[in-house]
C-alpha cells in the first residue's frame, strides 16, 4: 500500500509539475527571442495571463459539429496521459508500469491527430493547409521519435518507460547513442514546432494555420497542450542521455533536471529567434537526412 499510494503522488506530482511549469518555459522561449531581436518582450508569467484570458472568452462553434469540438479535449488528454505515465527523476509513477515506449509514441500521435481532426472539421482554407503541412511534419517526425526511444530499447533490452527513459545513460549507450544525442538535439525544433519548423501555424502566412477557427477555452486547450508537448519533448532528451545524479534526495535530482530542462528552452529560444522558416520542402529534405542518419545509428546499435 505504502508503495502505491507513493505511485500515486508521483502521477499527481508529475501533473502539477508539468501544469504549473509548462507556461513559464513557454515564456522563456518567448522572452529569448524578443531580446535576440532587440524587443523588449512579454514577461515570463505572459503565457499564464494568456491561458486564464482564453479560458474567460467565450466558445465559437463555427461548424457545429462534434469532431471540432472533442479535437482540443483529446489533443489535451494525450498529453495528460503522456505526463501521467511518464516517470519522475528515475522513480516509476503508478501508471507507469501499465504503458511501455510504444504507447508513448502513441499517445503523442495521438495528440498530432486530434489536431487534425480539429482543422480539417473547420473547413477553414488556411486551416486545412496548415493540417496537410502538420501531417507532413507528422510522417516525417514520429519516426525520428521512435528510433530515439528505439535505441534505449536497444541498449537496456526492455520496453518498460523507466528503463528506457534513464536507463540507457547507465547502458553505455556507445557511439551509435551520442549520434542518437545529435540527432535528438537537431530535431527538437520540429518535435516543438518552433521556428524554422513552425510551419503548419505560420502566423504571417496561415494565420495559425490549425487553430484558427478555434477561441476561448478550446484554443486555450490546443495552446496548454502545445506548452506540454514542447516541455516534454525539452526534458525527453536530458531524461534518456543525462545521467541523474543519483543525490540520494528525489527533490534534489528533480530539480537538477528541470534546470537542465530550462536550459534547452533556452537553446529552442536562440535558434527561434535566428533562423527563419523552412518552406516545407525544405523541411522534408531536413527531416529525410535526419531520418537516414537516426536509422544508420539504430542498425548499428544493432550490429554492435
Amino acid at each position: 500500500m505504502p508503495e502505491l499510494l507513493m505511485g500515486i503522488l508521483l502521477v499527481i506530482a508529475n501533473l502539477v509539475l508539468f501544469l504549473a511549469l509548462a507556461p513559464f518555459f513557454d515564456g522563456i522561449v518567448r522572452r529569448v527571442m524578443a531580446r535576440v531581436q532587440s524587443r523588449q518582450g512579454p514577461p515570463l508569467a505572459q503565457s499564464y495571463y494568456d491561458l486564464l484570458k482564453l479560458l474567460g472568452k467565450e466558445n465559437i462553434d463555427s461548424t457545429g459539429i462534434l469532431p471540432f469540438r472533442l479535437a482540443p479535449l483529446v489533443a489535451f488528454a494525450s498529453m495528460l496521459c503522456v505526463i501521467a505515465i511518464l516517470p519522475v527523476a528515475g522513480r516509476a509513477t503508478a501508471l507507469t508500469p501499465y504503458a511501455d515506449a510504444i504507447s508513448l509514441v502513441y499517445l503523442l500521435t495521438l495528440g498530432g491527430v486530434a489536431v487534425l481532426l480539429g482543422a480539417f472539421a473547420s473547413k477553414n482554407i488556411y486551416a486545412l493547409i496548415g493540417a496537410s503541412r502538420e501531417m507532413t511534419t507528422m510522417i516525417m517526425v514520429e519516426p525520428i521519435l521512435f528510433m530515439i526511444l528505439m535505441m534505449g530499447v536497444l541498449k537496456t533490452g526492455s520496453l518498460d518507460l523507466t528503463a528506457v527513459i534513464y536507463g540507457t545513460p547507465s547502458a553505455g549507450f556507445g557511439w551509435p547513442g551520442v549520434v542518437m544525442i545529435v540527432v535528438s538535439l537537431f530535431a527538437l525544433q520540429a518535435f516543438v514546432a518552433r521556428q524554422p519548423f513552425d510551419i503548419a501555424e505560420a502566423e504571417q502566412e496561415l494565420l495559425g494555420g490549425p487553430f484558427i477557427e478555434y477561441s476561448g477555452p478550446n484554443y486555450a486547450l490546443f495552446k496548454y497542450y502545445m506548452m506540454l508537448k514542447q516541455m516534454f519533448y525539452a526534458y525527453l532528451p536530458i531524461a534518456m542521455f543525462v545521467p541523474l545524479i543519483h543525490s540520494g534526495y528525489f527533490i534534489a535530482d528533480l530539480a537538477v533536471q528541470m534546470l537542465l530542462t530550462a536550459l534547452v528552452f533556452l537553446l529552442i529560444g536562440l535558434l527561434s529567434a535566428t533562423h527563419p522558416r523552412y518552406r516545407i520542402d525544405q523541411a522534408i529534405r531536413y527531416f529525410a537526412v535526419l531520418f537516414v542518419i537516426a536509422l544508420c545509428a539504430i542498425g548499428a546499435a544493432v550490429i554492435f
